[in-house]
């Protein structure tokens, strides 16, 4: 049997949804007569209107004009037969213009009392708020929007507002609810202090409404919640509707619950006892379980886990000694567990206290610095470097970089030089002589033989050749004939004096 409160507090009489969520249809509406005003130009041009195609024109316009009117609002908005501007003037015939704010009949929480305030309400409404609004041309040139503040065209389309002392003209886009800024449908319009509002949130301004059953309330009993107005009985348990007014309630997705529902079907169950958790019990929890407060103990020594450190195995939980002693990893430093909630430095499957993660060599704590790891040890970047880093046979500072190796030991390139004048040999031709390397300009001038010719150094770099005869030396192209310059490089020569001289030449100077 269903409910007859609980269906009356709920907007759709089916599911505890809004009605906004289903898809309303509705007939010809005759919004005049609905909100008290009586008929007046509505069906004056059903002609007009079924043969353009919409639900609604506003009264007193020709075809021209309502074409016109329409082409000021947005698209979405103009409600053409079978189109989405239909539904949304259907949706806001229910929002703006609630049957149940204009009368009793609609209203199913009203008594003798509060039945007199609301006909109270809707005759002071009537005659100082409501109205219709007046599509028509404009004539005075000086007029200009309400809204926008633009001027108007002579005989440009406005809507006219007739409760208002003064500035009473809009474009049809601007002709909105000051509070909720939409279109007012069907051009329904009330008026407070000089500002535009929909019927509903008027309404809204004058009187509060309850959440519940969307009527207004005009009881000085009344409840407010979850910044909220409702009927006393209709704050209510989302699931058994009990009455929630000056009851204790729970707060779950926005909805209220009674104690009794929200422990029933929300409320967890001990991991422990297997209890619900009530509200009135602290709920204490891990990784999606929960407990009471005294049911959180180790699960060996049954100590309280309550503010300590504490460590989960198998699903159960346990103080840190009994964690420690019985699933606790142990330092590969010290061979000592490691406690709850105690820091590990971990590499390459093994692990160490951060005070046991050092240097082999120094004891340093390594800590966040940069490490080398050697033969199963660890160095910090110091210690490595003083025990196994390359170093310049020169200036014995480590080698980072590109090296140049030379009688097979390393060398900066920058520290590779002649050994006379420093001149960087890396790249270039070089000689050596007991050991040190020298550039060939420099082995040329210190140690080369010289050219008894032309007195230059005679260097093998480059495979030049040279000729020896008794304690002199010539390069092969200053052996030369002294007389005629002929190359005597494997030819025989007669010596006169320090001249060399082919035999021609000989026996010339000899006659």
């Amino acid at each position: 049997m269903i409910n007859q409160e609980k269906v009356a507090k709920k907007t759709c009489t089916e599911c505890p949804c809004l009605r906004d969520d289903h898809d309303i249809h509705q007939g010809p509406v005759d919004v005049r007569n609905r909100v008290g005003l009586g008929k007046g130009q509505l069906f004056d041009n059903r002609e007009i209107t079924s043969g353009l195609g919409y639900s609604w024109v506003p009264p007193g316009l020709d075809a021209d004009q309502i074409e016109d009117y329409f082409s000021k609002l947005p698209r979405g908005k103009v409600p053409r037969i079978g189109t989405p501007g239909e539904e949304w003037r259907n949706r806001q015939l229910s929002i703006q213009i609630p049957q149940q704010d204009f009368s009793p009949h609609y209203n199913k929480f009203l008594g003798d009392e509060t039945r007199k305030k609301f006909l109270n309400f809707v005759k002071i409404r009537g005659q100082k708020a409501l109205d219709v609004g007046i599509v028509k041309a404009i004539e005075d040139e000086n007029s200009e929007c309400k809204i926008c503040e633009r001027m108007f065209q002579i005989g440009e389309i406005v809507v006219v507002a007739e409760k208002f002392k003064q500035d009473n003209c809009w474009h049809p886009n601007c002709f909105r609810c000051c509070e909720c800024n939409e279109l007012l449908v069907d051009l329904v319009y009330c008026v407070l202090d000089e500002k535009l509002y929909c019927q509903r949130h008027y309404a809204e301004k004058m009187m509060p409404r309850c959440a519940s059953c969307e009527e207004l309330i005009f009881s000085k009993d009344y409840t407010n919640a979850l910044n909220k107005d409702w009927h006393s009985s209709h704050f209510s348990c989302e699931k058994c509707d009990d009455s929630l007014s000056g009851q204790k309630y729970v707060l779950r997705d926005d909805k209220p619950y009674c104690i009794k529902c929200y422990e029933l079907h929300y409320a967890n169950k001990c991991e422990d006892c297997n209890e619900i958790i009530g509200i009135n019990s602290k709920d204490l929890s891990y990784k999606d379980r929960h407990w009471h407060e005294a049911c959180f103990k180790c699960n060996k020594c049954k100590d309280s886990l309550v503010d300590k450190p504490f460590g989960s195995k198998a699903d159960r939980v346990y103080c840190g000694e009994c964690y420690d002693a019985a699933f606790a990893s142990r330092c590969d430093g010290c061979n000592k567990p490691f406690k709850a909630g105690m820091k590990k430095m971990e590499y390459k499957g093994r692990q160490w206290h951060e005070n046991c993660f050092v240097c082999v060599t120094c004891k340093v704590p390594i800590g966040s610095n940069s490490f080398i790891p050697k033969d199963n040890e660890i160095y910090c970047t110091g210690c490595y470097e003083d025990q196994f880093a390359t170093r310049c046979c020169k200036c014995k500072n480590v080698i980072n970089g590109n090296a140049v190796q030379w009688h097979n030991e390393p060398w900066h390139k920058e520290c590779f030089t002649c050994a006379s004048c420093d001149r960087p040999l890396s790249g270039t031709r070089f000689t050596s002589k007991e050991d040190k390397p020298y550039c060939a300009e420099c082995f040329g001038e210190l140690f080369a033989k010289r050219c008894f010719s032309c007195n230059k150094p005679i260097t093998g770099i480059g495979g030049t050749r040279f000729v020896a005869f008794e304690d002199r030396n010539w390069h092969n192209d200053c052996f030369v004939c002294a007389m005629c310059n002929a190359s005597m490089v494997g030819k025989g020569f007669i010596t006169a004096e320090s001249d060399i001289l082919c035999p021609d030449c000989a026996k010339q100077k000899l006659l």
